[in-house]
């Protein structure tokens, strides 16, 4: 049984609503352009040796936009290995595989960041 502002709310029985639902449906939008923008931008390195790679990557739209997809593209994974380990498994294990999910995906955010931000910059 539902209260009236619950209903007005769209809160679950978790109270959270559909804000996970949403933030990943908005990262997988966002996705479409920034993938299609990154494929060309991989396309145009392939063959180039690291100071032409270098360059490139330090074009302020070239290294924004592989840090949005970045950025996004971690999110996404965060918020997709969550739902999967929320309803698929059901052991003890569960909030230890919803840890391991959290560090890994910033792990990988920050490494991906971290190189793109070494190369931009020529460091």
């Amino acid at each position: 049984m539902r209260t009236p502002l619950s209903r007005v709310r769209f809160l679950g029985s978790a109270h959270s609503g559909t804000d996970h639902f949403w933030k990943q449906r908005v990262t997988a939008v966002a996705l479409v352009p920034l993938t299609v923008i990154f494929v060309f931008i991989v396309i145009g390195l392939l063959g180039r040796n690291h100071a032409a790679a270098a360059q490139i990557l330090g074009s302020p739209f070239v290294a924004i936009t592989i840090m949005l997809f970045v950025i996004a593209s971690a999110y996404h994974m965060w918020l997709g290995m969550q739902v999967i380990i929320e309803d698929y498994v059901h052991s003890d294990l569960k909030l230890t595989l919803i840890m391991c999910n959290t560090f890994f995906c910033f792990v990988i955010g920050l490494s991906c960041l971290y190189a793109l931000v070494k190369l931009s910059f020529g460091v």
